[in-house]
C-alpha cells in the first residue's frame, strides 16, 4: 500500500481488501473497504468516509432513483459538492452533470447502475457502492472505475446484515474473504470537505454556431490578464459550451465571455451549478 493508506489503517486498525479487477484496461490494484452497518449510519459512514479520505473524485453507487438524488442532495446539505444523474434526468441536465463531474467542478457524482453505463471517467479516485450491487459482476464494473491507468484506486461498500448474503456471494464470485472493518471515526468529521478547483460557464454557443474550444480559449486569453493554465476542460455541444475556470479567475472570466465576442458574435454566459 502507499505510505499513506498504511499510516491510516496502522492508526485505525483498518484491514483493507486488496482485489484485482479486470476490465477493458489492464489489471489494477483496487483496494477495497467494507463496511458493515444499520439503514440510518449510511449516510454518516458516506460523511466519514469522505471526510477520512478527501477523494477529488468520487462516484457513489445508489440502487434507485430517488435514492440517488436524495443522497446528493443530502450531502449538498453537508457542504460537498455533489450532483446526481439518474434515469429521470433530461438529456441536457445529464450533459451538464457529466461535464460539471469530468472538469472538477464538482467533486462527487451519485448515480444508478443504469444512468452511469458508458460513463469514462479517467483518474477517478473512489467509488463508494451505497448499497451492496445486487449482482457480483456489477460490483466488480462499479468499483472497476477507479484505479485506472496505472493509479491506485480506493473502493467502498456499505452494507446491512440483510444483504449479507450478497457478500457471501460477492466472496464466492472474487475468491476472497471479506471482513468488515470499523468506520473512520467521529473526529475527521470535523474537517472540511474536499472542495473542487474549478468552476463551470455555460456559453449559449456550440458547434452550430461554429464555436470552437479555440474561439473561447482566446476569448479568455486575448489580453493577458487570466493565464491559460487557469483554464480548464472545455466542451462544445450543438447550441451550447462550456469550460471550466478556476475559482480565483471566475468572475473575471464570465465577464469577458458576456461582454466579449466570440466568432464576432456576442453570447450570453452564466454560471451552472
Amino acid at each position: 500500500y502507499p505510505k499513506q493508506i498504511a499510516s491510516i489503517a496502522a492508526r485505525y486498525l483498518i484491514e483493507p481488501v486488496v482485489v484485482k479487477v479486470e476490465s477493458s484496461h489492464d489489471h489494477e490494484s483496487i483496494e477495497e473497504h467494507f463496511y458493515e452497518l444499520t439503514e440510518e449510519e449510511r449516510l454518516d459512514a458516506v460523511h466519514r468516509i469522505l471526510m477520512q479520505y478527501q477523494p477529488a473524485s468520487t462516484v457513489i453507487f445508489c440502487n434507485t432513483k430517488r435514492e440517488t438524488q436524495d443522497l446528493a442532495d443530502d450531502l449538498n446539505d453537508r457542504n460537498f459538492s455533489a450532483i446526481a444523474l439518474h434515469g429521470d434526468m433530461e438529456q441536457r441536465d445529464r450533459d451538464q452533470t457529466l461535464v460539471r463531474f469530468s472538469n472538477k467542478s464538482a467533486s462527487i457524482l451519485v448515480a444508478t447502475d443504469v444512468a452511469a453505463r458508458g460513463l469514462d471517467i479517467k483518474e477517478l479516485d473512489a467509488v463508494i457502492n451505497y448499497h451492496v450491487a445486487r449482482d457480483s459482476e456489477v460490483h466488480v464494473h462499479r468499483v472497476g472505475r477507479t484505479g485506472r491507468a496505472g493509479s491506485k484506486g480506493l473502493a467502498f461498500t456499505l452494507f446491512h446484515i440483510k444483504e449479507r448474503y450478497r457478500i457471501e456471494r460477492l466472496e464466492q464470485y472474487l475468491g476472497i474473504s471479506i471482513n468488515a472493518e470499523a468506520l473512520p471515526p467521529a473526529e475527521v468529521l470535523s474537517r472540511k470537505p474536499f472542495y473542487p478547483p474549478m468552476k463551470t460557464i455555460q456559453i449559449d454557443g456550440g458547434k452550430k454556431q461554429k464555436v470552437r474550444a479555440g474561439d473561447i480559449l482566446g476569448a479568455l486569453t486575448s489580453d493577458k490578464v487570466i493565464d491559460a493554465k487557469a483554464i480548464g476542460k472545455i466542451n462544445i455541444f450543438d447550441f451550447s459550451a462550456y469550460v471550466a475556470v478556476e475559482h480565483k479567475v471566475s468572475r473575471s472570466a464570465l465577464e469577458k465571455l458576456s461582454k466579449g465576442k466570440i466568432k464576432g458574435r456576442n453570447f450570453r454566459a452564466r454560471f451552472i451549478s
